[in-house]
């Protein structure tokens, strides 16, 4: 089990492989649809120069992001006394972030993307060109994983709706296997291939 400490370096993503099961303690950020889209329109197309109204999130981010890590994931939340703790936390199927995710990892300096089910070749190449790796969270762990978030530091545009929202958390200890790593491997998309030679095999018989 490799223990992961939140900023990670380039060598330590290097050395990860497909199949090594690892964990994660630090300060992460969730961020599904909306918030990559936002990222995207407000952050990467404008190169860096953000509206004004944006900023102070695109700094919050950046801190978070440069050799951070994003989690595909949309809580479920209480609030007690004015503070939030995440009740559930289990992953949300990755391939959604398809298209934004490459860009995303790139424009930040990401180091790890936590999912369920994998991603696509764009961001396997990302993670290839950029020194990235792509975690596969325990998907129907929900509660379990909620466990490893000891904190709730802040939340960014709840507007969004408390799924969408950008939670930024403090994890120890969080579980996670790499899936596709910095070398070009990705086990998602041997697993899709062995899958199609199996059914070309049984539909020949």
């Amino acid at each position: 089990m490799r223990k992961l400490t939140v900023p990670i370096n380039e060598q330590a993503i290097r050395e990860l492989k497909v199949g090594e099961p690892v964990t994660l303690s630090g300060v992460i950020s969730t961020g599904r649809d909306a918030a990559h889209k936002y990222i995207i329109d407000n952050f990467v197309k404008t190169n860096g120069q953000p509206p004004e109204s944006e900023k102070e999130i695109y700094a919050a981010l950046k801190d978070i992001f440069r050799e951070g890590v994003v989690y595909h994931c949309g809580p479920v939340i209480s609030q007690e006394d004015g503070k939030y703790a995440f009740v559930a936390a289990g992953p949300t199927t990755s391939i959604r972030e398809e298209p934004y995710q490459a860009d995303v990892i790139e424009h930040f300096g990401m180091r790890a993307v936590i999912g369920k089910g994998g991603m696509g070749d764009k961001t396997a190449q990302a993670c290839k060109d950029f020194g990235a790796v792509y975690l596969h969270a325990i998907g129907g762990a929900a509660s379990l994983i909620a466990q490893s978030v000891k904190e709730v530091i802040t939340v960014h545009k709840m507007e969004f709706g408390v799924p969408e929202a950008f939670w930024v958390i403090r994890v120890e200890d969080f579980p996670a296997v790499v899936t596709i790593d910095s070398h070009g491997n990705s086990l998602h998309k041997q697993v899709k291939e062995q899958s199609a030679e199996k059914l070309v095999g049984l539909l020949n018989r």
